[in-house]
């Protein structure tokens, strides 16, 4: 499909530069694809649309300080990079800046040698594979050295890390958020487990493969990049048992969509497994595995964009965001959410 199918017009006040101040007190655009109408309500109203015996599915991976910034050895000239997936130990896929001086042997100098970083692979867009070279606790130097990927869009710093993580993040291993978790407080996840809703955890790592721009003009040329994904045997089980007994399953996040939806396709049952997925979901796809959706509102011509349109019509979709965007709703990662309910329950 032409890229342009997926773009809308979007004031440029309305991307949300910080979090709402309680998690919950968000909007929230609840849609009855059914009925192909819709209502705006807050958050917390999610407890009135959610029902005994529902399946929420949410992501807990947890984001690392994954921006660091640093001195390359010899020129001393200024260098980015930005982790984006554990390939084995501690050699990582990057996302580097400026790309085209880190070659193969160039060694990147971080916290006055507490970290060194040696590109040891090349690869296509801008990617490097570095081995990091340091004494102690990789994760604990990086939390010292580090900063939080904050998306380009948002240009306030945050007061409080823990903002760009949900309350229920708990694997570290992500250079973003799932974004839509941001809603949910312990507190809400008290009133829909009292209401009879079960919730369960799955991991998917996020990296280039959710945040990275399309870059071609049509869909089908556009590519991937895997993620590593992880679901339990507990975790598969219960999946199985709600599938075998109709219960709805809920996706918080695109994350969650894409992890249950690859897991489903490959093996046509839920399977506790680790592993890379690379899936595209985009108008056309059939969906297998999640019955509803709890996700944010998303860039103009961006796969996320596509996912929610393969799952309630590219139109509708682009009336919810016109309608969005004339409520004035808060977009992106900061930003207000959607419930996309009734086509599949």
């Amino acid at each position: 499909m032409d890229i342009n199918l997926f773009d809308f017009y979007l004031p440029e006040e309305l991307i949300a530069q910080t979090p709402a101040s309680k998690r919950d007190e968000s909007r929230l655009l609840a849609v009855n694809l059914s009925a192909h109408s819709y209502e705006d309500r807050h958050f917390y109203d999610i407890l009135e649309y959610l029902k005994p015996g529902d399946v929420l599915v949410r992501n807990n991976t947890k984001v690392i300080p994954a921006r660091l910034l640093g001195i390359k050895e010899k020129t001393g000239a200024h260098c980015e990079l930005l982790l984006l997936k554990q390939i084995e130990g501690d050699n990582w896929e990057c996302l580097t800046r400026p790309a085209k001086s880190l070659k193969v042997g160039a060694r990147v100098n971080f916290g006055d040698g507490k970290l060194i970083a040696e590109c040891i692979e090349e690869r296509e867009e801008g990617l490097r594979v570095f081995k990091f070279i340091y004494n102690g606790i990789f994760l604990e130097i990086l939390d010292q050295l580090g900063k939080m990927p904050l998306p380009p869009y948002i240009r306030e710093q945050l007061c409080e890390n823990d903002r760009y993580q949900t309350v229920y993040a708990k694997y570290e291993g992500s250079a973003a958020a799932p974004t839509a978790g941001f809603h949910f407080t312990e507190e809400l996840f008290e009133k829909i487990k009292t209401k009879g809703i079960e919730v369960i955890d799955i991991t998917l790592h996020i990296g280039l493969g959710t945040f990275r721009p399309v870059k071609v003009t049509d869909t089908k040329d556009h590519v991937m990049h895997s993620e590593i994904y992880e679901i339990s045997e507990e975790a598969a089980q219960r999946l199985n048992e709600a599938k075998k007994e109709n219960k709805r399953i809920i996706a918080i996040g695109t994350t969650s969509v894409r992890t249950l939806e690859a897991n489903y396709k490959k093996y046509h049952t839920f399977k506790a497994t680790k592993e890379s997925t690379n899936i595209f979901i985009q108008p056309g796809y059939e969906f297998e595995a999640v019955n509803a959706i709890i996700t944010n509102f998303h860039l103009p011509k961006s796969t996320l964009i596509m996912l929610v349109s393969a799952f309630a019509g590219r139109e509708f979709t682009l009336e919810l965001y016109q309608h969005a965007v004339k409520e004035k709703y808060r977009f992106f990662s900061f930003g207000d959410s959607m419930f996309l309910y009734g086509k599949k329950d």
